[in-house]
C-alpha cells in the first residue's frame, strides 16, 4: 500500500468512527463512506491533494427531480450564497432540478469529536435545506 493510500484509508477510518456516533455508516467497494441523514444520502471520500494535504470531501444529495422553475432556482442560488459549510450546486436534468451540497476540508490529524461535529454540521445543513426546498415546492404546487 502506498503512503497516499494509507493516509487516505486512515482518514476514512477516522471519519467513519466519528460519524458512527450519529449514524449508521456503510463502506462502499471503493472505500467511500455512505450514510443517510433523514432523507438525505451522503458520501464521504478522502484524497491527498499534495503531500501533507489530505482532505475529506462530503457530498450530500439535498433534493432531486424538483420542478424546473426560476423561483425555486433563485431560492437555491440565494441559499448557496448564505452557506458557511459547503457549496450548493444546482443541476438541471431532463426530470427537473437536482441540488447537492459539497464540502471539502483538510482533516488529517483531527480528533474524532471535532471531526464528527464538523461533518454533522454539513449533513444537518443539507437536511435543513432539503426541508426548506420541499416546503417551497409544496407551497408552489396548486391544490386540486
Amino acid at each position: 500500500m502506498t503512503q497516499e493510500a494509507a493516509t487516505t484509508a486512515e482518514l476514512l477510518t477516522a471519519a467513519k468512527e466519528a460519524l458512527e456516533t450519529y449514524h449508521e455508516v456503510n463502506v462502499d467497494d471503493d472505500g467511500a463512506l455512505t450514510l443517510r441523514h433523514g432523507d438525505v444520502p451522503c458520501a464521504v471520500q478522502a484524497m491527498q491533494l499534495a503531500e501533507g494535504l489530505t482532505v475529506l470531501s462530503l457530498t450530500c444529495v439535498v433534493a432531486w427531480d424538483l420542478p424546473l422553475n426560476d423561483k425555486l432556482a433563485q431560492s437555491a442560488a440565494e441559499r448557496a450564497g448564505q452557506g458557511l459549510f459547503g457549496t450548493l450546486g444546482v443541476v438541471r436534468t431532463e426530470r427537473g432540478m437536482d441540488v447537492t451540497l459539497r464540502y471539502a476540508f483538510p482533516a488529517e490529524g483531527m480528533e474524532p469529536q471535532p471531526l464528527g461535529t464538523l461533518l454533522m454540521l454539513v449533513v444537518s445543513t443539507a437536511s435543513q435545506l432539503r426541508g426548506e426546498l420541499l416546503t417551497e415546492v409544496e407551497e408552489d404546487t396548486p391544490v386540486d
